[in-house]
């Protein structure tokens, strides 16, 4: 299947504000909502997409895992629900509720965030410490879809244990890989079809 890869965001860049609906509370999110967790784990995810499917119990036990560490969550789904109804605002709450994921999950409706974030590929992760600075960005392993490798965190997980014990992050990061972010027609970013989005068969 096609894959596509993380953009590989600079590291240190602040995380870029946010203000969205939560598909399951109806509540504006913004970034302001986790000024008090020592680091905060955003999640560009798709409910359709098998390479989220793949890992999805992952997400549910990260969180779970995490959630008394001081590490705040926030998924956003950024598709066009116009194109792919799979990942339309209610979709994405059965997705949330069937995946037993215990954090916010919002709606990108313009992509405007998606493309802040320079967010390519579902699951796609950015990592951010106290002062909201970069410090990971790519896979949550090495597992995908038909490759055998058992889905286990450990990068993302390594990375977060290291940010929340206030030790620095190994700069040496593998992006993720998952489908294209559905853009709207017409809304399509500079970086979309860019040399990082090809198709990685053998990853």
């Amino acid at each position: 299947m096609p894959r596509t890869a993380s953009t590989m965001l600079a590291l240190g860049v602040s995380a870029p504000e946010f203000a969205l609906l939560d598909v399951v509370t109806r509540n504006l999110v913004s970034l302001d909502r986790f000024a008090d967790r020592k680091a905060l784990l955003v999640i560009f995810a798709s409910p359709h997409c098998p390479f989220v499917k793949h890992v999805q119990q992952e997400l549910a036990n990260l969180a779970q895992d995490f959630a008394s560490q001081g590490l705040g969550i926030v998924g956003i789904s950024s598709n066009d629900p116009v194109q792919y109804p799979d990942d339309a605002p209610e979709k994405v709450k059965e997705f949330v509720h069937e995946a037993n994921l215990n954090f916010p999950f919002l709606f990108d409706e313009t992509q405007t965030v998606a493309k802040a974030y320079q967010a390519a590929c579902t699951p796609d992760f950015f990592l951010f410490d106290g002062d909201r600075q970069l410090v990971y960005r790519g896979q949550l392993d090495g597992s995908r879809p038909g490759n055998d490798i058992p889905v286990t965190g450990q990068d993302l997980r390594r990375a977060i244990e290291a940010v929340l014990a206030g030790q620095p992050v190994n700069p040496n990061q593998l992006p993720s890989i998952g489908c294209n972010i559905k853009w709207k027609p017409g809304n399509e970013p500079a970086y979309f079809g860019a040399p990082a989005e090809v198709a990685l068969a053998n990853s």
